[in-house]
């Protein structure tokens, strides 16, 4: 396994990105009737699982570099989504079961007499793009500023962030919000003037969500060997001594908890036109925990660790789901605790100690010097 912390970051990349390119190579280039052929059905189910890696990957940027364990990054991931199946819905028009041009289906099922203030706008795609970053954003500040500055950490910040994407389901799930209620925003037609079910489409969302995986990887290598990065470790390892020497914790956790709900909040937004639909059920706090799981099997703070785990573990209840589904919650929870026990560095420290060099845990990793690490 190759990782930044071997000096090979380029290599980690291309890497992956040769691995992306396995889908459209096999879709397009290999004929239909070869055994290796990959059918137009499967493409969104691999794009879906490169926006569950782009959520990982988010999630390790607070929980395996600066020990932040958030237990309710779900809640960006669907504040994303819900922003993209609004500029959906609003591109559907007179084409709906009750030919509104303007007001959504069930806007119209509920006797809506107009569209809400806060759909204002979804109709253009750069607006929605603007708040598919602004909106879990702006959230992640003020959570975060309101958290971080009261020094709220460990287990009691987990909880209040479990608590937030549970109030936001809650919330998520009447009616009278404007969202879709249990049902959610669905029967999608178009994104940006192409028909949302088409092959090409299809393939081309496949694409911009391996791009931004790449583009998130690049920011966990770069953010690895930053002073920033080096700083969240001595934050991880001891926040009270980091503060002691004169570091500004505060906006150091605060800046890495806002760019990582922004990552999260653009996975959402390339996963609803691939999958289909958007519901409350993206806020369920087992959704949030399901993420943390994916991190610890596949290896926090190791860059690919959070990649391995979330193609893992889907892939497994894809799999699981289908051949026996009442199974599937026991096996998940047996999966986090024999990785707890037994690998407590995932897959990836397993490979590495395999190799003869074994990764130390994350949180035994030694906090970085006062002059190694960059003040705020």
């Amino acid at each position: 396994m190759v990782e930044a912390r071997n000096g090979r970051p380029l290599l980690l990349l291309l890497a992956v990105g040769g691995a992306i390119l396995l889908v459209p190579v096999l879709n397009r280039l290999v004929p239909e009737g070869s055994p290796f052929h990959l059918e137009d059905r499967l493409v969104p189910r691999f794009g879906k699982y490169l926006a569950y890696a782009v959520l990982a990957v988010a999630l390790d940027l607070v929980w395996g570099r600066a020990g932040i364990l958030s237990l309710g990054h779900g809640a960006f991931f669907a504040l994303g989504g819900y922003a993209m199946g609004m500029y959906l819905m609003r591109q559907i028009g007179p084409r709906g079961v009750y030919a509104h041009p303007v007001l959504p289906d069930f806007m119209v099922f509920l006797n809506w007499q107009e569209l809400p203030w806060y759909w204002y706008g979804f109709d253009r795609f750069p607006f929605a793009l603007l708040m598919v970053v602004l909106v879990p954003g702006t959230l992640a500040f003020l959570f975060g500023w309101l958290a971080f500055r009261s020094r709220v950490s460990g287990v009691y910040l987990s909880i209040i962030t479990q608590a937030l994407t549970f109030a936001l389901m809650l919330a998520f799930f009447r009616n009278d919000m404007g969202f879709g209620g249990n049902n959610g925003l669905t029967d999608f037609k178009d994104i940006l003037g192409f028909p949302i079910t088409s092959p090409d489409t299809r393939l081309a969302l496949y694409l911009a969500t391996g791009v931004l995986l790449l583009v998130a990887l690049a920011i966990a290598v770069h953010l690895r060997r930053s002073p920033l990065g080096r700083l969240l470790v001595a934050i991880r390892d001891g926040e009270a001594r980091a503060r002691f020497l004169g570091h500004d914790t505060l906006r150091a956790k605060l800046f890495v908890w806002t760019l990582s709900a922004v990552l999260a909040g653009l996975a959402g937004a390339l996963y609803v036109p691939q999958v289909g639909i958007i519901n409350p059920s993206e806020f369920s706090p087992a959704a949030s925990i399901e993420i943390a799981i994916w991190v610890a099997v596949g290896g926090r703070d190791t860059i690919l660790g959070p990649v391995l785990g979330a193609f893992l573990v889907n892939g497994l209840k894809t799999w699981l789901t289908g051949a026996a589904p009442e199974l599937w919650l026991f096996v998940l929870g047996g999966l986090f605790v024999a990785v707890t026990l037994v690998l407590p560095n995932g897959i990836v420290g397993l490979a590495a100690a395999l190799r003869g060099r074994p990764k130390r845990p994350a949180a035994a990793e030694p906090a970085v010097g006062g002059a190694e690490v960059a003040r705020g």
